[in-house]
């Protein structure tokens, strides 16, 4: 199995250092997000930064370590009512859309949050008038995407504009493009009341996504009933149901990549998933 981490969860150093570190632990594939593992890289910047210079650093490192990139990550809200705040931030995504096509990063992956500018309630981001806004937004990004060759990974979360399997199925309809697919983490799906329907939810997940899934995202939760979502740990460490994802992802061969480790962690970590994939531990 292609199992990796996200690299600002290894301990710290250079962007070689830590792809070493990641490496000396067992992974076999990062998800990198340049504004937490490059000191002097802000988003902000990133149509500047994200040049050929850069790009055949980071590539460079990553083959020097044996590394592939999963995931670039890069996410910022695509859901935004002012205009201006809405073209820079598009402006960031096609660099990294570049830029993953410079360094043979699989997707740039995204969530939807809504622009802190646009002051939407909870209700308001789950409405279809935030889900038209978001598509509308996203559009002109993956008419990019297409253009570069590269792919943009949405990443449903609950709390979100993209919030189900079923609102994720509808994302990839209106976008209407094969460079636009899923990075299934099924924890983010997951409120605290729904924990003890939490296989149902990813059984319906990968039903409705599986062919458009490019990476997985794993981590653990256990209950916080007096919080709106479970809390998130290491794998391994929870209740969390393994199976119907972990099969998905050795099926089709997808990557996978660890979140919520701490260095003395990942490891246990990724070897409790190769357990459970290989048959020796249940997958609860």
């Amino acid at each position: 199995m292609n199992i990796g981490i996200r690299l600002h969860d290894t301990a710290p150093g250079t962007l070689s250092q830590r792809l070493g570190f990641a490496r000396a632990q067992g992974f076999s594939c990062v998800h990198l997000a340049l504004s937490k593992v490059l000191p002097d890289f802000k988003m902000a910047d990133a149509p500047q930064k994200l040049d050929e210079t850069l790009a055949a650093q980071v590539r460079g490192d990553l083959e020097d370590s044996g590394m592939g990139c999963a995931v670039l990550g890069c996410y910022l809200s695509l859901t935004c009512r002012d205009e201006e705040e809405l073209r820079r931030t598009q402006e960031i995504y096609r660099a990294h859309l570049r830029f993953s096509r410079m360094i043979g990063a699989g997707v740039v992956g995204t969530e939807t949050p809504v622009a802190a500018s646009a002051k939407m309630s909870p209700r308001e981001v789950a409405s279809d008038e935030a889900f038209k806004l978001f598509i509308r937004c996203a559009e002109p990004v993956v008419r990019c995407a297409e253009e570069e060759g590269a792919i943009l990974a949405i990443e449903p979360v609950c709390s979100y504009v993209v919030s189900t399997a079923e609102r994720a199925e509808q994302a990839l309809e209106a976008l209407k493009s094969d460079n636009v697919r899923i990075i299934l983490d099924p924890v983010n799906l997951l409120y605290s009341d729904m924990v003890d329907r939490a296989e149902a939810v990813f059984g319906d997940a990968v039903c409705r996504l599986g062919d458009r899934v490019s990476v997985v995202h794993m981590k653990d939760f256990v209950r916080a009933p007096e919080e709106p979502r479970p809390r998130f740990i290491a794998s391994g460490e929870g209740e969390m149901y393994y199976g119907a994802v972990l099969d998905l992802a050795k099926r089709q061969n997808i990557p996978i990549t660890l979140e919520n480790t701490k260095p003395e962690s990942a490891e246990a970590a990724r070897q409790f998933l190769e357990r459970v994939a290989a048959g020796t531990e249940a997958a609860r």
